[in-house]
C-alpha cells in the first residue's frame, strides 16, 4: 500500500526557510539572479532565506545530502527551496537518512531534477510541492508570475482549494542569464496552446505522483525508491518534459517502459504539463514548437491506448518547464474534473 502522507504544516510570516542546491549549484555561476530570488522571498513572501555550505558551491553528492539533512534537522527552518534543477540529483539520495525528514516533514519545493527528491520524499511518506525553483520563478526578470505567487502562497500559508486555471498567454523562451537584461526583462509571451482533454468523463480526486518524465525514467532504470506498482493505484499522474525536449518517439518509449512495468495502468488520470518547445541554445520558431507539442500529445495517447485505454488525460497544464508555472501538490490531493474540465489543487 502507498504511504500515509505527512502533509507539512503551514508557515508564518518571518519564518526561516532553507535555500539549497541539491542538484546544480547555479548560484555559484549566476549570483545576481540568485540574490534576486532571495530578495523576493523576503519582500514578496516575508520569509527569511538561509543558505547552506553548498548553496553557492559545486559540491559532492554527500555534501549536498548533508545540507538537506541539516535543513530538515533544524527546527527553526520551516520550508526548503531548491535553487534550480540539474542532472545528477539521483546520486545524492543514497546519502540521505530518512529520519529527520519524517520527524519534521517540512514542505520541499522544486521541479525538473528535483523530481528525484520529491519522489524520495513520497517513497518515505512525506508530501511536497512540484514547482518553484528560487532562481527561475523568483529570480525571473520582470517579476514573479501571478500564478506562481498565488499557488506558492496557498502552499506556504493559506492552504485551501485553488483552481489551476488555464492561462491566455505563456512563454517557453528565456532571457539568458549571461545577458545584461536578465534581472529586469522577461521574454515576450505568446498565445497559450490551451488544454486538450481526452476521455474527460469522470472526476478523480487523489494524491499526486510523477514529475519530470526523463527523471522518472532514470529512477525506474536505477530501480531506486520505487514502490510496488499497486502502491500508485488511483493516484493522479503528473508528467512534464524538460528543456532537453525529448523527441516524441522517445516520449512514447519511456511511457511504454512504464506500461511494461505495470505502472502506467495504475493511474486513472494523467495531467501533462505544457511542453517546452524551444531553448535559447537552440531556438525554434513557434510553428515548430506547435508541431512538437502535437507530436508529443500523439505519443502519449499512443502509449495510453496500449497500456491504459480508459485513462483520462489532460494536456497543456501550466506546470513544469513553462512560464507561468503553477505550483502543485506532490503527494497532496488534486481533483481533476473531466466533465467540468477543471483542475483543483488542495493545499
Amino acid at each position: 500500500m502507498r504511504p500515509e502522507f505527512s502533509v507539512p504544516p503551514k508557515l508564518s510570516t518571518g519564518d526561516r526557510v532553507a535555500v539549497v542546491s541539491p542538484a546544480h549549484a547555479a548560484p555559484a555561476v549566476f549570483p545576481a539572479v540568485h540574490e534576486q530570488g532571495l530578495r523576493r522571498l523576503r519582500e514578496t513572501f516575508g520569509l527569511e532565506p538561509v543558505e547552506y555550505p553548498t548553496t553557492r558551491r559545486l559540491a559532492s553528492a554527500r555534501e549536498r545530502a548533508a545540507d538537506l539533512m541539516a535543513a530538515y534537522a533544524d527546527p527553526a527552518i520551516r520550508a526548503v527551496f531548491a535553487t534550480i534543477g540539474g542532472d545528477d540529483q539521483i546520486t545524492v539520495l543514497r546519502h540521505l537518512d530518512p529520519a529527520p525528514f519524517r520527524a519534521d516533514p517540512k514542505p520541499f519545493f522544486g521541479f525538473s531534477d528535483n523530481t528525484n527528491l520529491l519522489n524520495w520524499l513520497w517513497f518515505h511518506g512525506v508530501a511536497g510541492y512540484h514547482g518553484m525553483s528560487t532562481m527561475i520563478q523568483l529570480g525571473r526578470g520582470g517579476g514573479v508570475q501571478p500564478a506562481t505567487v498565488e499557488s506558492l502562497r496557498a502552499a506556504l500559508f493559506t492552504g485551501g482549494d485553488l483552481e489551476i486555471s488555464p492561462v491566455e498567454t505563456f512563454t517557453d523562451e528565456e532571457v539568458p542569464w549571461t545577458a545584461a537584461a536578465a534581472p529586469t526583462e522577461s521574454p515576450v509571451p505568446y498565445p497559450s496552446p490551451g488544454r486538450v482533454w481526452h476521455r474527460a468523463d469522470r472526476v478523480v480526486s487523489a494524491p499526486s505522483w510523477g514529475g519530470n518524465l526523463e527523471i522518472l525514467h532514470w529512477t525506474l532504470a536505477a530501480d531506486r525508491w520505487v514502490r510496488p506498482v499497486g502502491d500508485y493505484a488511483g493516484c493522479v499522474l503528473l508528467l512534464e518534459t524538460s528543456e532537453e525536449m525529448p523527441p516524441d518517439e522517445e516520449v512514447f518509449r519511456m511511457l511504454r517502459n512504464f506500461g511494461e512495468r505495470g505502472l502506467l495502468e495504475q493511474f486513472p488520470v494523467i495531467v501533462m504539463g505544457t511542453a517546452k518547445g524551444t531553448v535559447f541554445t537552440d531556438p525554434r520558431p513557434v510553428a515548430e514548437r506547435t508541431r512538437y507539442r502535437e507530436a508529443q500529445r500523439a505519443a502519449v495517447l499512443r502509449a495510453v491506448e496500449t497500456y491504459n485505454p480508459e485513462a483520462m488525460v489532460v494536456f497543456g497544464v501550466d506546470f513544469g518547464h513553462t512560464d507561468p508555472q503553477w505550483v502543485l501538490p506532490y503527494g497532496g490531493r488534486i481533483t481533476v474534473d473531466g466533465p467540468a474540465q477543471r483542475i483543483i489543487a488542495h493545499f
